[in-house]
């Protein structure tokens, strides 16, 4: 196989739709138009010498799949890298997979951690319930709090994490701004980019040091694959590399396979779901049962400074309040036709679910409160419709059903 397709000297390097098509691919031998799958878990050697070559480093090399070293994997992981503008990064077989192994890597017993924000269900787990138990804390701060994080931050704290925009409250943080304050105080940033997805936003340009997606969502695009990334400094990955060929986390060749093809469409696919999103919010923010839409393109004040400066689009991903309790919210999420009830996000179908049911039912019902993450919450992930039938969906879903004497 020759060298990767695409030019990316600064100077002639290409746009970001074009990277997507191309950007990490290789020429194959037998003229295939992309990489082809190797589903092999073991690659030969003309010689010793060769091997050693590989296995210590002194050139890139196909050796075994537990590893990452199958050209399949290798080639979406350039591919990534290119997308979030970085010099690595590594395929996991979930967005989890890459959180864990992020988190391990670059944390010890008796070290620190700083959340931020709201964060998917199963992460509020590992930092709350999974790390404890090898002695590493974290500390939660709320979107409200984040400017108490100069007083958490100590001499013992290594990460500070966060997504923006946040799930499901779609919550805003100045990477910029946090990014300075962590690293005053020797913290690394990471940040979970998988709602924005690069063509929306690129955290590294921003300060931050390392960028994870759960590639399950935006990057898949189709609800028919699990898979996770982090990108970012190859001295920053090479340790969590290790964590993921010790804890078997890599990604399938199949699924990375299938992760690349995908790929090749996320800009049509995510720039369609922002014009839809957008759409659909407006017409919420409208609506008389809906008390709050919560959308970037929707931000005021210093919010929507922070997402003029730092998003390119807004996503196609969105939460909004119904006037009425749980039962009633569930009413309203029941009526719905077009969309599906479902976790998960990013596909060309859309998917709605209340928080409280799904992502964030572990939740202690006193911290969901806290953080503003109500029973009337819904959340909608934006697919490929037209906006028009999205629109029309939850208008019959919001209609209250005519009462009969």
């Amino acid at each position: 196989m020759s060298d990767p397709k695409v030019n990316t000297t600064p100077e002639q390097r290409p746009g970001l739709s074009t990277r997507c098509v191309h950007a990490g691919d290789v020429r194959d031998p037998q003229g295939a138009i992309h990489p082809p799958l190797y589903g092999h878990s073991t690659f030969a050697f003309d010689s010793t010498a060769d091997l050693l070559d590989v296995v210590e480093g002194r050139r890139e090399g196909n050796l075994y799949t537990r590893y990452g070293l199958n050209p399949t994997i290798r080639s979406l992981e350039r591919k990534l890298a290119d997308l979030e503008d970085t010099q690595s990064a590594l395929a996991f077989g979930s967005g989890m997979a890459a959180e864990a192994a992020t988190f391990l890597s670059h944390i010890k017993t008796g070290e620190h951690i700083v959340c931020l924000g709201d964060v998917y269900g199963g992460t509020f787990e590992l930092l709350g319930e999974n790390l404890p138990r090898l002695g590493i804390e974290t500390t939660f701060l709320t979107a409200g709090e984040a400017n108490q994080l100069p007083d958490v931050l100590t001499d013992r704290t290594r990460i500070v994490f966060f997504e923006t925009p946040s799930n499901p409250n779609l919550d805003i943080f100045d990477i910029a701004a946090i990014t300075a304050q962590a690293h005053k105080a020797g913290a690394l940033v990471v940040v979970d980019n998988t709602f924005a997805t690069p063509v929306n936003q690129n955290p590294l340009h921003h300060g931050a040091d390392l960028v994870i997606h759960s590639a399950t969502k935006y990057l898949g695009g189709h609800s028919d694959l699990t898979a996770g990334a982090v990108a970012g400094p190859a001295e920053l990955l090479a340790p969590i590399a290790a964590w993921r060929k010790n804890l078997g986390q890599v990604i399938a060749p199949e699924i990375a396979s299938l992760l690349a093809r995908s790929i090749r469409t996320l800009v049509v696919r995510v720039r369609a779901q922002n014009t839809a999103a957008t759409a659909v919010a407006e017409y919420l923010a409208e609506h008389p049962r809906v008390t709050k839409v919560n959308y970037p393109g929707l931000a005021t004040g210093d919010q929507a400074t922070i997402v003029k400066t730092q998003m390119r689009g807004h996503g196609g991903m969105l939460s909004f309040l119904v006037d009425g309790d749980a039962n009633a919210t569930a009413a309203v999420v029941d009526r719905l036709r077009v969309f599906s009830i479902a976790a998960s996000l990013g596909g060309a179908e859309s998917l709605v679910t209340q928080p409280i049911t799904t992502t964030h039912h572990g939740l202690d019902p006193a911290d969901r409160a806290r953080r503003g993450i109500a029973d009337s919450m819904v959340r909608l992930s934006i697919g490929l419709e037209d906006a028009d039938d999205l629109i029309a969906d939850l208008d019959q879903a919001l209609t209250l059903p005519t009462r009969t004497v």
